[in-house]
């Protein structure tokens, strides 16, 4: 086969033919492989929009929490059903309005009805996943879908505050949920390509450390809220979000990896300039004589997710991820929400739990570049899924026992999930890498749709929850083993030149 990969050519190489001109990958490396302050500053702004995306994501379980009560006279004990009390014979610990369920009188409503906002809010992040993902890699570009998402869910955070009912709340949610969806997505691919392939790996890191601080700070913004209006909560989190997503329509840099691949080399050499090192001056001069050919399928909004389904390696590449995170995703939902099951303090297991996040993180930040991303992977599901089922078989033993094994399960289920994204993103080219992503993500999150009917079958059989994720997450696990290994190797930014790379790896070699 002809070697079709797309080239970034120079004009004093062009009359060199027996010379292989660098790639468009190798001559970005050039200008922007020196970690620099500007790029350390535009992949910490960018990784910021993690910290709101977690905020959004855990809101629920403090503006949607049932509040404490007490009773008010003899016909009342602390041991009766709340719905088959007299209206005036209890009342609530705090004001009405810290809770939608006080303040709406929701708490002898159905099951279905209390979690309808948190459901609407997980059903718009998928369909915001499937709707807006590909937009990134066709019409937007990375920066402006980050923009839009940010603002977006910002904006239905703060018009929450204005709801009168849970129908009007659950509405609110679910656009809440569709501009939330591809905040991570986005963030985590503009951050790392905005970078060399040396720094890859750490800078893709920096959006996990500012997930968890995000949930960390969540519980501390609800605390000092505790018994004012529920609504301060979203405006606490909502009202900044705003005028962050105000500093990154100005202040963020477009990829000049997608630019390229678009066919706008002025702008991609304008923010090369901006951002390369001083080092790459002598490179820049270059750049108004390059010349590059974008692809020419890559032309409307969903473009990037046929081409994907239409070759037969990404689309094999892309099943056997989604496979894999999928079992991921039923252990990172699944575990928080059954800790209700185990004989252990809820409070501190759910401490506990959150904090779990930080060192999963730094597992990914420090091991990341040392271990091969297919056995890391395999050891992670693996470990998750064997504690998973012996905290199952220990729990008549020892609940601290027990505790501790779900703790390993879970911080091996986040730390396998973290893996998992840069992973994906080393795995498909720049034309279609935010799609392929978004579609990871959307696997998570399916998984976790099925994590609430185990959790409640698991309340009389605990192996029907932990025995269950176990046995899911080390199986999904295995499929790992039918990826290439991509630790250290240069990523392509066309499907030609990545189609290219992987037959060439599969060639044998003569002689």
């Amino acid at each position: 086969m002809a070697d079709s990969t797309p080239l970034l050519l120079g004009r004093s190489e062009s009359s060199n033919e027996s010379k292989q001109p660098p790639s468009l990958d190798e001559t970005i490396e050039h200008c922007i492989g020196e970690f620099g302050l500007a790029q350390l500053f535009q992949a910490i702004l960018v990784s910021f929009a993690w910290v709101f995306d977690a905020q959004q994501t855990f809101i629920s379980v403090f503006t949607d929490a049932e509040p404490t009560w007490h009773c008010t006279s003899d016909s009342c004990t602390p041991a009766s059903d709340i719905c088959h009390l007299p209206q005036n014979s209890w009342a609530w610990d705090s004001p009405n309005d810290t809770s939608i369920i006080s303040e709406w009188g929701l708490q002898c409503a159905s099951s279905v009805i209390r979690g309808l906002p948190a459901s609407s809010f997980f059903m718009g992040c998928l369909i915001g996943g499937l709707m807006l993902a590909t937009l990134a890699d066709s019409m937007l570009g990375r920066k402006n879908l980050l923009f839009l998402s940010c603002l977006m869910m910002s904006v239905a955070g703060s018009f929450t505050t204005f709801s009168n009912n849970i129908w009007t709340y659950s509405a609110l949610k679910f656009v809440n949920g569709v501009g939330r969806a591809t905040i991570g997505t986005c963030a985590l691919v503009l951050s790392t390509e905005l970078v060399g392939k040396r720094w890859r790996s750490q800078v893709g890191v920096i959006g996990f450390f500012c997930f968890t601080l995000g949930f960390l700070t969540l519980p501390a913004f609800a605390y000092i809220n505790r018994g004012s209006s529920w609504r301060n909560l979203y405006l606490w989190t909502s009202v900044p979000t705003i005028f962050y997503s105000i500093s990154v329509h100005f202040l963020v840099r477009e990829s000049p990896r997608w630019l390229f691949v678009r066919g706008r080399k002025d702008e991609a050499v304008s923010i090369l300039k901006s951002i390369a090192t001083a080092g790459s001056s002598g490179i820049l001069m270059s750049f108004s004589n390059l010349e590059f050919g974008k692809e020419s399928w890559n032309v409307d909004t969903y473009s990037a997710i046929k081409i994907l389904l239409k070759k037969k390696w990404a689309c094999r590449r892309l099943l056997t991820v989604m496979a894999v995170v999928f079992g991921i995703g039923l252990v990172y939902y699944g575990m928080p929400l059954g800790l209700a099951n185990l004989s252990f303090n809820l409070y501190l297991s759910v401490t506990f739990n959150a904090l779990s996040e930080l060192p999963a993180s730094l597992v990914t930040f420090f091991l990341v570049d040392k271990l091969n991303r297919k056995d890391s992977l395999l050891v992670f599901t693996t470990l998750s899924g064997v504690c998973s089922i012996l905290s199952v078989v220990t729990g008549e033993t020892s609940a601290n026992l027990q505790m501790g094994l779900e703790l390993v399960s879970f911080f091996s289920a986040c730390t396998a999930f973290n893996i998992s994204l840069i992973y994906t993103l080393e795995l498909f080219p720049t034309c279609v890498r935010n799609s392929a992503i978004s579609m990871a993500r959307q696997s998570l999150v399916f998984g976790g749709m099925f994590s609430p009917v185990l959790v409640a079958a698991g309340s009389r059989n605990r192996f029907l929850s932990y025995g269950i994720f176990g046995m899911v997450i080390g199986i999904c696990g295995l499929f790992v083993i039918c990826l290439p290994e991509t630790r250290g190797k240069t990523i392509c930014d066309t499907m030609d030149e990545e189609e290219y790379n992987s037959t060439k790896i599969d060639l044998p070699v003569a002689g």
